[in-house]
């Protein structure tokens, strides 16, 4: 189709704009990737989409597309990490250490790591996941090698400058085909989008106010969980797991996040632990939170 016709439904103002419907999104997702239109046509949709905003029936389609392009491996026994492409800027990846907490336990991570994307200018977990040793239930994905078309699209998104549609559906990829996946949310409006667009590829899907948008917990927070047609909403707080560990609000490099993960201290150790029974209880290998915790403190 013309790809005018979608930058005219959300570039026209609030009177003139229109949803896509799931095969006008995939159609225009398809172009996007395969980059086969004018670079300022992508960059004016992905603003207007944004301001429209976007609906679930697009994410939905734009999901149809994506998959599409994906190149999966499968892993079993998985949880996929969905983290934002936009990095940490205050507080370092808890993920190499929530992984060694898991050793026992056969629960493969899975994570996927880029170049950085709008906006936050973070540390990115491909900067992370690149420089430490990783333990063997860490499957780390670099998104240039599986998803290249979503991958070529970060240098007009980093001239763009502006968080757009595509930091909401890119953290999911579903890449080793994982029956469980949990990600963060900032708002809970999100949280229903998320399941209606992505809830459908999982067995189960978890969303957590995570720290920096990411799926790991710093402090007290809800978790909800969506199996079928239904969704439980949990209160995590780590300080009633005896979790003390008091996050950052300054800006870090790499190198003191690199130092935090090789000599963690023993708060930021506990805190991975707890992360690491929330998993357990996602991926349905414990029956609770306190459980899993419990076994990780035995």
């Amino acid at each position: 189709m013309d790809f005018f016709k979608y930058i005219h439904a959300v570039g026209t103002g609030v009177k003139g704009n229109r949803d896509l419907a799931q095969d006008e999104a995939k159609d225009m997702m398809e172009q996007v990737l395969k980059q086969s239109v004018y670079g300022e046509q992508i960059a004016a949709f992905l603003l207007g989409w944004r301001l429209k905003p976007e609906t679930t029936e697009e994410f939905r389609g734009v999901v149809e597309a994506c998959d599409m392009f994906v190149k999966k491996t499968a892993v079993p026994n998985s949880i996929e990490l969905g983290y934002p492409f936009d990095g940490k800027a205050n507080n370092p990846f808890l993920f190499p250490l929530v992984a060694k907490a898991l050793e026992k336990s056969e629960l493969n991570l899975v994570v996927v790591g880029d170049d950085l994307a709008p906006a936050k200018a973070g540390i990115t977990l491909k900067e992370t996941a690149t420089n430490i040793e990783l333990n063997k239930n860490i499957y780390y994905f670099d998104r240039a090698d599986f998803f290249k078309e979503m991958h070529d699209l970060t240098p007009l998104r980093m001239r763009l400058g502006l968080r757009t549609g595509l930091n909401t559906i890119e953290k999911l990829t579903h890449v080793a085909s994982s029956e469980y996946a949990i990600t963060g949310v900032f708002h809970k409006p999100f949280v229903k989008k998320y399941i209606e667009a992505f809830s459908n590829r999982y067995k189960r899907l978890a969303l957590i106010q995570g720290n920096e948008g990411t799926p790991e917990l710093f402090s007290k927070g809800r978790l909800w969980i969506s199996e079928g047609d239904s969704v439980e909403e949990f209160i995590i707080d780590p300080e009633y797991y005896g979790v003390n560990y008091t996050k950052s609000w300054e800006r870090i490099t790499l190198e003191e996040s690199l130092e935090q993960l090789n000599n963690p201290s023993q708060e930021f150790l506990k805190l991975a632990r707890l992360n690491a029974a929330v998993y357990l209880f996602v991926a349905q290998k414990a029956a609770t939170i306190d459980e899993a915790f419990e076994k990780l403190n035995g």
